[in-house]
């Protein structure tokens, strides 16, 4: 290994993205790609032809760029007794239909279908202008000592001309009685060719792809069963039952883990993966953590994993504490300099923002998504003038909230303080980054934050910015970035470190994150906000403010999803005009039932709908209460809103919507932690705990009672004289 990585597309942009154990892939260059039988045929014994062409295309793509690859392919004996059963068939009489006999001589099988499969592989590679070569060996090959340096000539060779060499072993010709089922001698199928050939060969990877997409911890079919992404042979070894053999192959998965654990132990890394996906060539050379790897190192990742992830969170509590005994000054202080900070690398995090964006835009992620993830230079400014809004607040730590006299000097005081670690999960918003430290600091909580993959590039380099300023006294592990996305589940596990994690996406997110901790969940769910426009509202305030809801920043969870119209404006020139400006700013509007049957727009298919962020939904009510019990089913309890000139309506609506933030004449665009003076947010959440609406420094403390006394003791409550007294809290 280590001859120097290509780089190119796959290697530099998207190891952003990889995960810190397939950080090897950096140094490849020569990889052998072993293809199963099941990947090269389908169910009915016929080529996988889509199949076949996503790999030659992977294949393609990795030689233009310098790699070397070598292709292993099965599927020869499979090819061939398909043609020989249908050859078979229309040359049997009446006779011999009635009794079939179909077993077919494996070596017949494969002699028949070993040229089919390669005139696929070289009309396929023609029409990407790569030449393919076919090299058939047999066992006895290898038992010749100078096969081995006649071999790495020939491919060395070939690779040079960029020919791709395709290798089978000849079942044709093989010594062993049953090549397809003898499991005997120097190698015994593909999956142990593919080993040895990528020891001979010198490789520094085998990929193995397989009809699975890697090794499970019990049957695949099992919703208990969990990939297991990095084999460690001591861990997994004896705790594994292998199910069936391949369905057309002659290994299975069984046969693959040994060929895998054979080749890692003789210093090849090799990686089960899934040959159905379309891209899993590429995304295993992009460092991603798809499959199973098999390395001769791994014992040690998977221990050092464990230990990091427990690590990161231990010290993030540690720093909190010496956080804490700071001064208020201190504190205000770290965040002025972290303000200074992002002013002071605006180009940078620019720099590593438009990464994101074009790779974000490659991969075709929706507009509304990008747009989150976008990061202006005027973006970044006002982020640092939040911070150092935070940081003029009043210092929260250790604020007197009740302060009573208990019994003669024996007071009792009732104090924030920090919660203590705080795990932020959220989604293609790196700004929320920037904010969610900031409010951390000022609050002094240490912080774990894991933001999505999508902006891990405007992630890292934000971290680093903020970190670089935090003070040793304090220690940069305050705030830890997590990275892969399987550490989540570990740190959910922690709940004897960390003490509240604030999910920031979809409810599906929220749920599930729920479902896998003991620790509070703090849920910001999806934003479905209504505005309601009542019979007695002014049509030209509604106008602006219906306008404003949804246009302001579509992309916001704080954004109009659904309008609510009381029927007796239903046609009004009020109306109209309102619906008129906004398909102006490129509004498409559903209707419901009623909006579609009288305005003909098109039919909305649930209330409770994700559509496209320029996308809202009509529908018109017969009164207030129809509105309140609207919003109050399909509603996400985010912020809802009446536009109404009568106070009995509007004081009915404030007080029924059950969600975390009511408006009465004023845009949804307003539920905002900045907005509301809380400097900044964590997030809104919709949730019934201590915190609910926009999370602003608050909502991330708790309480402790402080005692004060002179010798008290209770003593069964004798010569206890309790006043509960009222205490001045200056």
């Amino acid at each position: 290994m280590g001859r120097g990585g290509i780089g190119g597309a796959v290697a530099a942009a998207d190891l952003e993205n990889s995960d810190s154990t397939r950080g090897f892939v950096r140094d490849v260059k020569r990889i052998v790609v072993k293809v199963g039988t099941a990947v090269v045929t389908g169910q009915n014994g016929r080529l996988a032809m889509g199949r076949l062409g996503a790999l030659c295309e992977q294949v393609k793509e990795l030689n233009f760029q310098g790699y070397e690859v070598i292709l292993v392919t099965s599927g020869a004996v499979g090819v061939g007794r398909q043609r020989l059963k249908y050859r078979k068939l229309i040359n049997s009489s009446f006779a011999d239909l009635q009794n079939p006999q179909l077993d077919l001589d494996g070596k017949a099988c494969a002699a028949v279908g070993q040229s089919g499969l390669m005139a696929i592989y070289d009309t396929l590679f023609s029409q990407l202008d790569v030449t393919s070569s076919q090299l058939l060996v047999t066992d006895r090959d290898f038992r010749d000592p100078s096969f081995g340096h006649q071999l790495r000539e020939t491919v060395v060779s070939l690779l040079d001309l960029k020919v791709i060499p395709v290798f089978n072993e000849n079942d044709a010709i093989s010594t062993r009685r049953a090549p397809y089922e003898d499991s005997s001698g120097i190698f015994w199928d593909n999956d142990s060719l593919a080993t040895l050939l990528a020891k001979e060969l010198d490789a520094d990877l085998l990929i193995m792809l397989s009809d699975v997409e890697g090794l499970y911890s019990g049957p695949p079919s099992d919703p208990q069963s969990k990939i297991i992404h990095t084999y460690i042979n001591e861990k997994h070894g004896k705790l594994i039952n292998f199910g069936e053999k391949s369905r057309v192959g002659r290994g299975g998965m069984q046969a693959k883990v040994a060929a895998a654990v054979t080749a890692a132990s003789k210093g090849v890394p090799a990686v089960i993966a899934s040959g159905f996906v379309t891209d899993s060539i590429i995304k295993i050379m992009r460092g991603e953590k798809i499959g199973t790897l098999f390395h001769n190192e791994a014992n040690v990742w998977d221990c050092s994993k464990e230990v990091t992830t427990r690590e990161m969170a231990v010290a993030a509590k540690d720093c909190s504490r010496h956080l804490q005994n700071l001064s208020s000054e201190e504190r205000k202080k770290i965040l002025l300099d972290i303000a200074g900070a992002l002013d002071a690398n605006v180009d940078l995090i620019i720099s590593e923002n438009e990464a994101d964006l074009a790779a974000a835009q490659d991969s075709g992620y929706e507009k509304s998504l990008v747009a989150r993830m976008t990061l202006k230079a005027g973006k970044i400014t006002s982020l640092a003038e939040s911070i150092r809004a935070i940081a003029d607040m009043e210092d929260p730590i250790s604020h007197t909230l009740k302060k009573t006299e208990v019994a003669k000097d024996l007071v009792f005081e009732k104090m924030y303080c920090p919660l203590g670690v705080l795990l932020i999960i959220f989604e293609s918003r790196p700004d929320a980054l920037v904010q969610i430290a900031a409010l951390a600091i000022r609050s002094g909580n240490g912080l774990l934050l894991k933001g999505g993959k999508e902006a891990m590039r405007s992630n890292t380099i934000l971290h680093k910015v903020i970190t670089s300023v935090i003070p040793d006294a304090v220690g940069k592990k305050l705030i830890g970035l997590v990275k892969s996305k399987d550490e989540i589940a570990d740190l959910l596990k922690l709940d004897d470190v960390i003490d509240l994690v604030i999910p920031r996406g979809s409810n599906r997110l929220v749920s599930q994150i729920k479902a896998q901790t003991k620790i509070p969940v703090l849920g910001h769910a999806d934003g479905i906000c209504h505005v309601y426009i009542d019979k007695s509202a002014d049509m030209d305030m509604a106008k602006r403010i219906v306008l404003d809801a949804k246009v302001d920043y579509p992309a916001a969870c704080n954004a109009m999803e659904t309008l609510l119209v009381h029927k007796d404006l239903n046609k009004t020139e009020g109306l109209d005009d309102l619906l008129m400006e906004l398909a102006k700013e490129g509004v498409v509007i559903y209707g419901g039932p009623v909006a579609h049957d009288t305005l003909k727009v098109p039919k909305v298919d649930s209330f409770h709908h994700e559509y496209s962020s320029m996308a809202c939904t009509l529908e018109f009510v017969d009164d207030v209460q129809s509105a309140i019990d609207h919003i109050n089913r399909y509603g996400s309890a985010h912020t809802d809103c009446i536009i109404t000139t009568d106070k009995r309506s509007a004081d009915t609506f404030l007080q029924q919507v059950d969600s975390a933030a009511v408006f009465h004449n004023a845009s949804t665009r307003f539920c905002d932690g900045t907005r509301f003076g809380l400097g900044a947010e964590v997030g809104i959440s919709t949730g019934r705990i201590h915190a609910r609406g926009p999370v602003g420094v608050d909502g991330l403390l708790t309480t402790r009672c402080i005692l004060r006394g002179s010798g008290q003791v209770v003593n069964g409550d004798k010569g206890v004289v309790y006043t509960h007294k009222d205490l001045p809290l200056q």
